[in-house]
């Protein structure tokens, strides 16, 4: 009689989802161990009348096998062979190493669908995660009761130290034996392969030709310095004088949490926190103001999708990639990541004159379209001079001085007038800048293996400079079509 119930009881609580299998969710093919309990009760009993009669359950009949092939092929990169297989799983990407270190690309065309396909899953068990919030929430809970590094952690600031408390969990994974991070530790960037601005000398700090931004950085390594000296003195245990034995690997981990932190709300049973998340393989995609891909966290089997945005085309060699955060300026790109772009859509030009011209015409020239936090170029209305537009363009849209009154029409001697004036000020920017765009060029094409972080801050000064030119040459287009 009891057998029986224990039978019944166990039926009702897995009957909420039948049809769920490894391969439709991507888990292990490998059965789990409740399944091989449940069928050895089984044999020591004999079920009653009514049980008998009862429809068959899926979970004691044979798997059934598909045979169809998977939409998008299983890959199978050699550099993730190391013990976790199982674990991790990808669809029609490969992973290549380029110039900016290792990157995803397709492996196959992938043609546009209603909805989003998924090309990685990776579980929660390979990441590293600490909640934003007290009490810190690690998982996987790796730390044990009573380990200094903790200490080390809740020693931090709960407003703004979340990098030192990601580095310090980090360093203690590499010390962990046998721990998946040893292994895929080999295939973060090396303090020399680095781009971030915390292992900037000062030299690279001065060609950014910033001077807010190379101060910001000052504080900021000297923040991680003086962490390090505060909590690896002479006296601390060996075992944590050897996570960080000197400060160049503290300030390493600090710009790898920092580059590479993705922070997402996760959902483990009942529990929804916010997270800081380094996430692997997924931090090897590279960032793009056009992403093809996003996260997404499925919260019944605590894994972290990578998917193709839906109706997404994509070729076979193109690269993956997703959207680090929108809004962000070039030199909050750089304070973070160590990159920028000539064409970020967010940034700004600070102009200190009265001139302004009309927005509404200007959005018209160039197909802009949409909300000033949403614009784009309707490429559709768009004619073939009109592939100038970029995201440079749109930030102009954004930042340029303008006003707007659809009753009022404008008069076009004021608006090429105070189109000159933005102009003008504008090539008083480039002015006070050290060097041309030009020359950052040529000293970029003679510095073929200079140091990482130097070559981050003459492209971000380079950038800087193309942004405003760019500005300048559509200012130019602007009047040439004004209509009225």
């Amino acid at each position: 009689m009891s057998s029986s119930l224990l039978l019944q009881q166990l039926t009702h609580c897995f009957s909420v989802n039948p049809q769920i299998t490894s391969h439709s969710y991507g888990c292990a093919p490998s059965r789990p161990t409740y399944f091989t309990s449940i069928s050895n009760s089984q044999r020591s009993f004999q079920p009653s009348k009514a049980l008998v009669e009862t429809p068959s359950f899926p979970l004691f009949q044979p798997p059934q096998i598909d045979d169809s092939p998977p939409e998008m092929g299983l890959v199978d990169p050699d550099f993730y062979k190391i013990g976790y297989l199982r674990s991790f799983r990808a669809y029609g990407v490969e992973f290549k190493e380029g110039p900016d270190g290792f990157g995803v690309f397709a492996s196959k065309d992938v043609e546009p669908l209603r909805r989003a396909r998924i090309v990685m899953e990776i579980p929660l068990e390979l990441m590293l995660t600490i909640s934003k919030k007290l009490p810190w929430m690690f998982f996987p809970d790796i730390i044990p009761v009573g380990h200094p590094i903790f200490d080390i952690i809740n020693s931090t600031n709960p407003e703004k130290d979340w990098d030192l408390r990601l580095a310090c969990l980090l360093l203690y994974a590499f010390d962990r034996e046998d721990n998946f991070w040893q292994l895929y530790g080999d295939f973060l960037p090396s303090a020399d392969e680095c781009t971030s601005l915390l292992l900037a000398t000062e030299e690279d700090l001065l060609e950014l030709q910033d001077q807010n931004l190379a101060s910001t950085m000052r504080e900021q390594q000297r923040r991680a310095l003086e962490f390090w000296e505060k909590n690896w003195h002479s006296a601390v245990p060996l075992k944590i004088k050897r996570l960080a034995s000197d400060p160049e690997r503290f300030i390493w981990a600090v710009g790898m949490a920092q580059s590479r932190c993705i922070n997402f709300q996760m959902r483990v049973g009942a529990l929804v926190q916010d997270a800081n998340m380094l996430v692997p393989y997924a931090d090897m995609l590279n960032h793009s103001f056009q992403p093809n891909c996003f996260f997404h966290w499925r919260f019944r089997d605590r894994m972290l999708e990578v998917l193709i945005n839906a109706g997404q085309e994509i070729r076979k060699g193109e690269e993956m990639t997703v959207n680090y955060m929108s809004g962000l300026q070039n030199d909050m790109l750089m304070q973070r990541y160590g990159f920028s772009s000539p064409v970020n859509p967010w940034d700004a030009i600070q102009f200190s004159g009265n001139a302004r011209i009309h927005l509404d015409s200007f959005l018209s020239i160039f197909n802009i379209a949409g909300l000033p936090e949403e614009y784009y170029h309707n490429s559709e209305l768009a004619n073939d001079g009109d592939s100038f537009v970029d995201g440079a363009v749109i930030a102009a849209a954004r930042t340029l001085p303008t006003w707007s009154d659809g009753d009022m029409p404008p008069i076009p001697s004021m608006e090429r007038k105070a189109v000159k004036e933005l102009q003008e000020e504008c090539r008083q920017i480039l002015a006070e800048f050290p060097t041309s765009s030009k020359q950052d060029q040529q000293v970029l094409d003679s510095m073929p293996d200079a140091r990482r972080t130097l070559e981050a801050a003459i492209k971000y000064r380079l950038h800087r400079k193309f942004f405003i030119e760019k500005v300048i040459d559509s200012l130019d287009i602007y009047q040439e079509r004004l209509l009225f």
